[in-house]
Formats: structure tokens, C-alpha cells, sequence
């Protein structure tokens, strides 16, 4: 593939989403690492992209605040799963409120079930990292909380921002616990159905000590794709 055909791709891609990682230009583009960090620098010494850490953005700034239309994250759509075993959910988020401690600094990752926990913590004063907007909205009635999101890209069908790149303002944050759904739960692990997610999930991972599953009893018999983590990861 010559060089201005990589080109055009680069900045197409970046046209759709604003930023791109570098591993992701790696699976869609036909060519070498490092030819393709040559062609970044190049297009970033002509001033049409900017180099950020781990991948590219387009220049001056103009990052897309949501994802390009058309662009859909794999699974159920959020007004969808909201009413699914709604019992159920209702009932685990419960418990999983139960396990935070006053004070602490917490994540809870996007769901339908991780939404259920928002209506019981407004007496414990957290700090919660989320990526979810519909747990934002859930938590901004409860002054004592105090609530911190990621950078990134906003997927609208969930209502969940994700961001492909290191910087997404998340690694100076760090949790005692990490509250997370699953699409499916196995023998090779926690599922999840996007790649995308699995991505930017993992680095909240990272950032907490513990990670407590909330799934209901379907997750056990349902299928994704990709692996989040393993079953012994999870603490609860």
C-alpha cells in the first residue's frame, strides 16, 4: 500500500472518531508499526494530526464529544436492557451498596445493573469514578457525592463514555473498590461483546483494589465474544 493511500485511511479514520490508538490503526492498516509511526510523524509535521500518547488525534483540537454516526458499540442497547430482570437487578444493586464503606473512592462501570446501586449511596459521601451518564444523572441529586467521569467518546445507544487511549484522565484515580455487569460469565471468564469496551474497561481495572461483579443469573447461560478478565480476578 503506498504511503498516500495510508494516509488517506489515517485520516479517515480519525475524520470518524476525532482520535484513534495506535494498535487499533495497527489492525486496520495493511503495514509495518513502524512504517505507520513513520506516516503519523509525517502528517503531524504537515500539521493534519497531532501525536498524542499511544495514538493520533486530528488537529487543533477538534475531538468528536460522540461517536460518528452509524457507530454502535456490539450488545443490547441500554433502553433495552434497563427492564430485563429488573427484580433481580434491583436486588443485587442493593447488595452490592451494602459492601461500600463511608468515604471510600469507588468506579462503577456503565449497566442496567450497576445503575441499581446509585439509589443507595447517598448517605455514604463516595467518590465515584463512572463512564456511565446515566449513573451520573442517577447520582447528581445526592450532594454529598462527589463524581468524577473519563474523557472520551460518547456512545449515545448506552449513554457510555469510552476512550481508546491511555489519557483519558482516569490513571491519577485510584479505588478501593470497582463495581462492573458483564454481557455473559464463563469458564473463560468475564465476557464482554465490544472491543471497545473491553478496552477501556480493562484500565479502570487497574485503577481499583477490588472488583465486584453484578450480574444476574442469565449472564451464566449467555455468550460474548471477548474476555475482560478472569474468573479469579473478581473478589465478589
Amino acid at each position: 500500500m503506498h504511503a498516500a493511500e495510508r494516509e488517506q485511511q489515517i485520516l479517515k479514520l480519525l475524520q470518524e472518531r476525532g482520535l484513534i490508538g495506535f494498535q487499533e490503526l495497527d489492525r486496520r492498516i495493511d503495514a509495518s508499526p513502524a512504517t505507520l509511526r513513520r506516516d503519523l510523524d509525517r502528517l503531524a509535521g504537515q500539521g493534519r494530526i497531532e501525536r498524542v500518547r499511544g495514538g493520533a488525534k486530528l488537529a487543533g483540537g477538534h475531538m468528536r464529544a460522540e461517536a460518528p454516526e452509524g457507530a454502535r458499540l456490539t450488545g443490547v442497547p441500554f433502553h433495552e436492557n434497563i427492564g430485563r430482570n429488573r427484580p433481580a437487578k434491583e436486588a443485587i444493586g442493593r447488595a452490592a451498596a451494602g459492601l461500600c464503606q463511608v468515604g471510600e473512592a469507588v468506579i462503577i462501570d456503565g449497566g442496567s445493573t450497576t445503575l441499581q446501586m446509585c439509589r443507595h449511596l447517598e448517605n455514604l459521601s463516595l467518590q465515584v469514578l463512572t463512564n456511565s451518564l446515566h449513573i451520573v444523572s442517577a447520582l447528581l441529586p445526592q450532594p454529598n457525592t462527589r463524581i468524577s467521569i473519563p474523557g472520551g467518546t460518547l456512545f449515545r445507544e448506552q449513554n457510555i463514555v469510552l476512550s481508546s487511549f491511555e489519557e483519558d484522565g482516569t490513571s491519577r484515580y485510584h479505588a478501593k473498590k470497582m463495581f462492573l455487569g458483564a454481557a455473559a460469565v464463563g469458564r473463560h471468564g468475564v465476557m464482554q461483546s465490544d472491543v471497545l469496551l473491553i478496552q477501556a474497561e480493562r484500565r479502570l481495572l487497574g485503577r481499583a483494589d477490588e472488583l465486584i461483579l453484578l450480574v444476574d443469573s442469565t449472564k451464566f447461560s449467555a455468550s460474548a465474544a471477548h474476555v475482560l478478565c478472569a474468573l479469579e480476578d473478581i473478589a465478589v
